[in-house]
């Protein structure tokens, strides 16, 4: 992020720039672990670093201030953050050795969760702060700076988002023709699995007004494509501009009225959040793309109770038929855990029928990891690491090749890719499809943000190559 770098007819960016033109420059480092969320939220963490005199940099040796943006859903994610504060650490002495100073903070679910424990296992960090008060950034470091250590981890009363500065128009056409924009915080689903309500507190939904802007100002920088986030997305319902309370079908067609925003996405669902409305959106609005994240953890019903899922399978597969009724070319994605405590050999081949049963285009899979503090971690009969093991490897099986058939089976149809970047090789570029697979094009087949109609010729491991139609 180049402070010096702005839009003459960008207000915003000149009101920050003048805010810090007087102080030294400074730099962070943010590291991002985990969810598309953490992605979100750490450029509106340099965003509102931005006010304080901060620019973003990618090499951590020339770092004032480090920021690790961590994930709590898994006990690896959080481990992985103690070991990166040890290197770091070992890094702010080099740096004290010869004068300069480096300030370390933690912030995301793992600050939320273990708080002060962080500073406690980690004497070099100097503050951690929760993900819903990251907009008070610049606050507490003149904290810090003033010789406290800060933990930041009170729920904010006041909407964080209201808080938050608006990230210049510069730094956000540096972002590309894709991007994030949060509109639901919070669950209030109570996995049995699941630290996210801890975390992150209770359902909270942004209004119409703030997205839609929002939403105009990714437009204006050139973003074609943009997803809405969400811990639980379609549970969103916010004040409309007509002072009703809307739901997200009927936000989705708000969006779609933007010049410019050509594809729309959502992501993460629950499948008791999936309403008509919505529904009826993938239906009738060609904006959004046919591609739908609805985890559905198990195909086991009694696994399913344990997780407090309260579904069953039967009543996801009906859903699902209702979806593609709609909807004939979406394409299914879905999130499992194996070896939950309980589950024997039987439930996990109710899994394998589901995931056969649904053929999805893509999945994600985990071991079961018991998190501190959740209702999963105090069950008994947790099922033995080999076997967890033998199961994940082949539901993975099953769903690598699911994902492969889904790819094969559009060799030699014609589809609309949008133009993302350029590709690893020289004379390629990347596009995304509508069901997110990267799709390789020759570099003169259009320019980066161009939806182009290409025709599929083969497939990768992970993507598409195409030719112009």
């Amino acid at each position: 992020m180049d402070l010096n770098t702005i839009e003459r007819n960008d207000p915003d960016s000149v009101a920050q720039n003048a805010a810090v033109a007087s102080a030294p420059a400074k730099k962070v480092f943010v590291k991002t672990y985990g969810c598309q969320m953490n992605v979100y939220d750490s450029q509106r963490m340099t965003d509102a670093l931005a006010a304080d005199g901060y620019t973003a940099t990618d090499a951590i040796a020339e770092a004032d201030l480090v920021l690790l943006n961590t994930c709590h859903i898994r006990e690896k994610a959080a481990e992985k953050v103690y070991s990166e504060l040890g290197r770091i650490r070992d890094m702010k002495a080099e740096r004290a050795a010869v004068g300069r100073k480096m300030l370390i903070g933690v912030a995301g679910c793992v600050a939320q969760a273990e708080g002060a424990e962080i500073i406690r296992r980690s004497p070099a960090v100097d503050l951690v702060i929760g993900p819903q008060t990251y907009h008070r950034l610049p606050d507490v470091l003149a904290r810090v700076r003033g010789g406290e250590k800060i933990v930041e981890t009170e729920y904010a009363i006041e909407d964080k988002f209201e808080h938050l500065p608006k990230p210049k128009r510069a730094e956000m056409i540096k972002r590309g023709v894709t991007a994030f924009l949060t509109v639901q915080e919070g669950c209030d689903k109570f996995c049995t699995f699941c630290v996210v309500p801890y975390t992150r507190g209770s359902e909270v939904s942004r209004p119409v007004a703030q997205i839609v802007a929002e939403a105009e100002r990714l437009a204006d920088a050139g973003v074609r494509e943009v997803t809405l986030l969400g811990q639980n997305v379609n549970a969103w319902h916010g004040k409309g501009e007509d002072g009703m309370e809307w739901g997200l079908g009927r936000l989705l067609f708000r969006l779609a009225e933007i010049p410019g925003l050509a594809r729309l996405r959502y992501t993460t669902s629950h499948p008791r959040d999936m309403d008509d409305e919505l529904i009826a959106a993938h239906r009738d609005l060609p904006a959004l793309m046919p591609y739908l994240h609805l985890p559905v953890q198990s195909g086991s019903d009694r696994i399913l109770k344990a997780m407090n899922r309260r579904h069953t399978a039967k009543d996801y597969l009906a859903l699902l038929e209702r979806i593609r009724a709609a909807r004939g070319d979406i394409a299914l994605s879905g999130d499992f855990i194996v070896g939950f405590p309980g589950e024997t050999d039987a439930d996990f081949e109710a899994t394998m029928d589901l995931v056969g049963q649904v053929n999805y285009a893509s999945a994600f899979s985990f071991k079961y990891s018991p998190r501190p503090g959740t209702p999963g971690a105090d069950m008994p009969d947790h099922v033995p690491e080999a076997v967890k093991d033998e199961r994940l490897q082949r539901l993975q099986a099953l769903l690598l090749k699911q994902q492969q058939d889904f790819g094969l089976g559009l060799v030699g149809s014609t589809i609309d890719t949008l133009i993302e970047k350029p590709g690893r090789q020289a004379g390629q570029k990347v596009g995304r499809s509508p069901w997110l697979q990267p799709v390789i094009v020759d570099e003169k087949a259009g320019e980066i943000g161009d939806i182009i109609r290409v025709r599929i010729t083969k497939t990768g491991y992970n993507s598409l190559f195409a030719e112009l139609a």
